[in-house]
């Protein structure tokens, strides 16, 4: 009797350690990967559907996702090592770059290719024509950022110079410009979705032109990484690359509908039907990019828009701060698996 009870009790003991690990340990067997991204924002859409579809999982990644406002900040986190990996706008790595860092940042992921901001007016008057902007109060974004950049070079682009035709305020902090145009500043501003379609909702006017369309393709918002953590975590940074990929071509693939239902759970707050609208209207216009490569013209329309803004001391190589390896790859290999 005693000795079947000995018996009985081992096999739960073993039950409850097998239990305990399968509970706790194989929790965390994902290499894991800390992502800081400038903002939340449906413009990323495709990061929140490789999280959503599992698809960094499936790579065997556990990624850990912070929200940094600021491209100055989450370029802090990274150069500091409190985050892995950034995504934030090609711009920042410029930056890096231009004051001499031992150890630069690299791009590896494109995943927005056009600006992600609108020209929304207070008051429809008609049709509208950029004509219409000159002489007006124009609530714009932080000096340097690419928001500003791509919307400065979009009005010199439409005959209009910041600096002479419009009253510019770009000294509001990035989270409190809707607010000010909200109370009464400025007869337009340039805004992002989902603010765009919120204030249409609300009443508050509506988007009249793309700064994306007018400023065209170029590497927006890329997740980069230090020179020295891709050296030492390529296979990671690979397989983070491969999630990217997958979740570009499902975005391309799948509706608006589809896509908002994927995403809600990284927007509590915000209505269903706003992120539908929002979404529809970035593929509407190409703004996610379909494979993560930054090409070269892409990178020289960067280096156009930064020089036009007096942002740029000299014209960086791509081949300088951007490795496509990664890109490139994880574009053939699902090329590859379709085709089979």
């Amino acid at each position: 009797m005693k000795r079947r009870y000995k018996r009985s009790l081992s096999l739960m003991l073993i039950t409850l350690c097998f239990s305990v690990l399968a509970g706790c340990g194989g929790a965390s067997t994902g290499v894991k990967v800390k992502i800081g991204e400038v903002t939340r924002s449906v413009f990323y859409a495709p990061e929140y559907v490789a999280l959503s579809q599992n698809f960094f999982k499936d790579e065997g990644l556990e990624v850990e996702l912070q929200t940094i406002p600021g491209g100055d900040k989450t370029m802090t986190a990274l150069l500091s090592g409190a985050i892995d990996v950034a995504l934030v706008g090609s711009e920042t790595s410029i930056y890096v770059y231009q004051q001499g860092a031992d150890d630069p940042v690299i791009n590896f992921a494109q995943l927005t290719q056009r600006d992600g901001t609108f020209l929304f007016a207070r008051k429809d008057a008609g049709d509208f024509s950029w004509d219409k902007v000159k002489g007006s109060t124009f609530l714009g974004q932080r000096k340097g950022g690419m928001p500003q950049m791509a919307g400065a070079y979009s009005l010199l682009q439409k005959g209009i110079d910041p600096a002479k035709d419009i009253t510019l305020i770009q000294n509001i902090d990035f989270a409190n410009i809707a607010g000010a145009f909200a109370s009464g500043t400025g007869d337009y501003v340039q805004l992002f979705e989902p603010q765009a379609s919120i204030f249409e909702r609300e009443g508050r006017g509506k988007v009249v032109a793309s700064f994306g369309i007018v400023s065209g393709y170029l590497p927006y918002t890329v997740f980069m990484s230090k020179e020295s953590y891709i050296s030492k975590n390529g296979d990671t940074v690979q397989k983070f690359t491969n999630a990217i990929q997958r979740a570009q071509l499902w975005v391309k693939d799948h509706s608006p509908e589809e896509i908002a239902d994927a995403i809600l759970p990284y927007f509590e707050n915000t209505d269903r039907d706003i992120i539908i609208s929002s979404v529809k209207r970035y593929k509407e216009q190409d703004t996610y990019a379909v494979n993560p490569v930054v090409d070269n013209e892409e990178w020289n329309n960067l280096l156009d828009v930064m020089e036009n803004a007096g942002e740029l001391k000299a014209r960086v190589p791509v081949e300088k701060i951007v490795n496509n390896s990664f890109a490139e790859k994880a574009e053939a290999s699902l090329k590859a698996g379709v085709s089979k």
